[in-house]
């Protein structure tokens, strides 16, 4: 059979040397360069990680299951990172003051996003744990006891947040006119955020349990719809009425939606490895009480590092709106490339759940250090990018002169700090994935809190450096939070963590 070393043993000759697909060896002579097997070999990987079959992550090459469930992940939050940047781009033409609000109203949806993250780490620890234990009814459990705790908060939070849109736009020091069409788009983002809630949960389920593609899909749909609706509600198109910037929210609102209910679809229906019957339909107190302890612990590590994002931006806020359009924009673009490479965070959150839950703490190490290698390879090319074609990349968003400096000058300094961040961010995650969620709760708090927001200030305000201190303040906190995560991970009081 092609590949045994004993047949290669008998025929030697290297006009009938076989690769292991039966085509001819390219690995010697001039033909080298570009060997077809490896190319097959590629493409094969992406297209059975994109059709998404059922397997066991928990046997088999390490490498080869951090690839399977990046590329899905990778591709799922590359379609999110579109979320983020197609407001934007639509919106970018009706002014400093419409971006401003973008930017203003988003740095408020933190709180959402704060929950949704948070729930979602324990949602995706639970679940790849049952995963990795085999224990298919833990898992469905878990995830009814997250569906429901994200509708709950969800009220909450959508009645508080449309009821005091102008109020928080103020104590972010908005202009009067920022305010004005601030706060229709903040009622519609505040009061429809159950879809964001939905959407994320149900995500981080099937990423838990392995199923990456149904997510990736789901994200697919909703980009789908976002790039359709955006500008028909913003600029209006046959019977949809101009809205402006509060189009975009509408617009936006309705693409999650659908996302969020193909993904709910899926779980109901029992297709992947997570199965919610009627009879899990059932609050477990004991289930409970686990998802709300990392939940809530996750929840203010996300709270403590896009809070964070909040100060900065009333930070960059006393130099203008240009400079918070600015910001805005460049802080788009770098989620775009961010956004793709928690994909692989992600994957390896996945892959420590579920070896732990599958007593191999070594595999888990093996694919933390794996995918945090792959991810500086992958983000260090898009700083590289960023860094080179900056100035061209922001011209994109806006063609105000003042507003697309300040942009370029975000994303080219930023850029410099992604090759840490990479390295960082996978083993912040991996904390996480291994349910360790105060280890990146305090990691998060002393790199941003105790030292990126005050060297944000000091630099822009004391020292005068203006938006350009911010700037340098995210990326020295990128290349801190790399350090600190590694001697932190290298100790290994993750493994022993109980879920």
């Amino acid at each position: 059979m092609p590949g045994d070393k004993t047949a290669l043993a008998k025929d030697p000759g290297p006009a009938r040397a076989e690769t292991r697909e039966g085509l001819p060896d390219r690995t010697t002579g001039p033909d080298k360069a570009v060997p077809r097997g490896f190319v097959k070999n590629l493409w094969r990987t992406f297209a059975e990680a994109v059709k998404g079959e059922s397997r066991d992550y928990t046997q088999g090459p390490v490498g080869k299951a951090v690839v399977l469930l990046g590329i899905p992940m990778v591709l799922e939050m590359m379609m999110e990172s579109v979320f983020a940047v197609t407001d934007i781009f639509f919106v970018g033409g009706l002014g400093p003051s419409a971006v401003a609000t973008i930017g203003l109203t988003e740095s408020l949806l933190t709180l959402v996003y704060t929950v949704a993250f948070g729930l979602s780490i324990g949602a995706t620890a639970l679940i790849a744990r049952r995963v990795g234990e085999h224990d298919g009814d833990g898992a469905s459990n878990a995830a009814v006891q997250a569906l429901a705790l994200g509708a709950l908060v969800s009220l909450l939070i959508g009645a508080a947040g449309a009821g005091l849109a102008p109020a928080l736009l103020r104590d972010m020091g908005a202009s009067p006119e920022v305010v004005g069409l601030g706060s229709p788009y903040m009622r519609v983002m505040f009061g429809g955020n159950a879809v964001i809630l939905l959407l994320f949960l149900g995500n981080a389920i099937f990423r838990g349990a392995g199923d990456g593609t149904i997510a990736m899909r789901a994200l697919c749909i909703a980009n789908g719809l976002n790039l359709l609706l955006v500008p028909c509600f913003v600029h209006g198109f046959l019977f949809v009425p101009a809205l402006g910037v509060t189009g975009a929210a509408c617009a936006t609102t309705l693409s999650r939606g659908a996302g969020a209910l193909y993904t709910l679809s899926h779980l109901f229906r029992g297709i992947g490895r997570v199965k919610v019957e009627r009879r899990h339909w059932t609050l477990i107190p004991g289930v409970m009480w686990k998802m709300l302890r990392l939940s809530s612990s996750g929840m203010l590590q996300v709270f403590i590092g896009t809070a964070s994002w909040m100060g900065m931006f009333r930070i960059v806020s006393v130099f203008g709106s240009e400079a918070v359009a600015g910001y805005t924009i460049g802080m788009r673009v770098i989620l775009f490339a961010l956004l793709p490479a928690f994909g692989l965070a992600n994957a390896a959150a996945t892959m420590v759940g579920q070896s732990l839950g599958a007593r191999d703490p070594g595999r888990a190490a093996k694919a933390v250090w794996l995918a945090a290698f792959y991810n500086m390879g992958f983000l260090g090319l898009m700083g590289l990018l960023y860094v080179a074609f900056a100035p061209a990349i922001t011209g994109w968003f806006s063609a105000e002169p003042v507003v697309h400096a300040y942009a370029a000058a975000c994303l080219r300094t930023v850029a410099c700090g992604f090759l840490f961040y990479a390295f960082g961010m996978v083993l912040s995650q991996s904390f996480n994935g291994a349910g360790d969620t105060w280890t990146p709760t305090w990691l998060n708090f002393f790199v941003f809190w105790v030292f990126e927001i005050p060297a944000a200030y000091v630099l822009s305000s004391v020292l005068g450096m203006g938006p350009q201190g911010v700037f340098g303040a995210v990326t020295a906190a990128f290349s801190a939070l790399a350090v600190v995560s590694a001697v932190l991970f290298k100790q290994g009081g993750w493994k022993t963590k109980k879920v």
